[in-house]
C-alpha cells in the first residue's frame, strides 16, 4: 500500500510503498479518506512525542477519517506503530474509532478533533471550569482558540477575554462569544508584548 512513510527520526516522510496493513482480533481495518497534518502528528513522526516509540521506519499519521470494512465512516485516533494514518489503510483498534455523523465532512473531521480536545481538555480537565468563572484565551485566533472561546460560552463561562496579535481576526472572535478582545504586539520591539490599544 502507499503511505507517508518515515525512515528515521528528524527525517521528512516520504510517499512509498509500504507492507500492506493487516487487521488483527479487535481491530478494524480503515480505508482512510483524510487525515489531519498537526503539530501533534508531526512531533509523534520525528520522534521527539512521548508517545513515539522511536522504531522505524513508520507510517506517520496520528489520527483520521476513513471506512470501515462494513462501510461506517468513523474517526480514528492513535493508531501502533509501525502504522499510521497518512496511509491508504490503517488497521485500528475498534475501541479508538468513532461513528460520524453525515452532516461533518472528512476534512473537517480530520482537522478539528486535535484542537477540539485540546480546547476541551483545557477547559474541563485542567481548569475544571464552573459556570459563571472568567477565562482568558490567549491566542484566541487559532484553531484551538476559536474553539476554546465557543467551548467556554457553551460551559457557561460568564466572561470569556480572547488576545491575539490581530485585531481584525479579534472582531471575529467576538462573533464567536469572546465578552473582550485584547490585540497585542509581540516581536524585536515589545519582546514582553505590548497592547494595541
Amino acid at each position: 500500500m502507499k503511505a507517508a512513510v518515515v525512515t528515521a527520526a528528524g527525517k521528512t516522510p516520504i510517499y512509498s510503498d509500504f507492507p500492506t496493513a493487516i487487521a488483527k482480533a479487535g481491530e478494524e481495518l480503515i480505508s482512510v479518506r483524510a487525515s489531519a497534518l498537526s503539530q501533534f502528528t508531526k512531533s509523534r513522526a520525528s520522534g521527539s512525542h512521548y508517545s513515539s516509540d522511536g522504531c522505524f521506519p513508520l507510517i506517520a499519521g496520528a489520527d483520521g477519517v476513513g471506512i470501515t470494512q462494513d462501510g461506517t465512516r468513523v474517526y480514528f485516533v492513535l493508531p501502533e506503530p509501525p502504522f499510521g494514518a497518512l496511509a491508504e489503510f490503517c488497521p485500528m483498534s475498534a475501541n479508538r474509532c468513532v461513528k460520524l455523523p453525515d452532516a461533518l465532512d472528512d476534512i473537517t473531521a480530520a482537522a478539528i478533533a486535535n484542537p477540539g480536545m485540546s480546547a476541551w481538555a483545557a477547559l474541563v480537565e485542567r481548569a475544571h471550569l464552573a459556570p459563571g468563572e472568567t477565562v482568558l484565551v490567549n491566542g484566541a485566533t487559532g484553531t484551538a482558540g476559536r474553539l476554546a472561546v465557543q467551548l467556554a460560552k457553551y460551559l457557561g463561562a460568564g466572561k470569556v477575554i480572547a488576545t491575539a496579535r490581530k485585531a481584525e481576526d479579534l472582531e471575529e472572535v467576538k462573533k464567536l462569544g469572546a465578552d473582550i478582545v485584547i490585540p497585542f504586539t509581540l516581536g524585536t520591539l515589545h519582546p514582553s508584548g505590548a497592547k494595541d490599544y
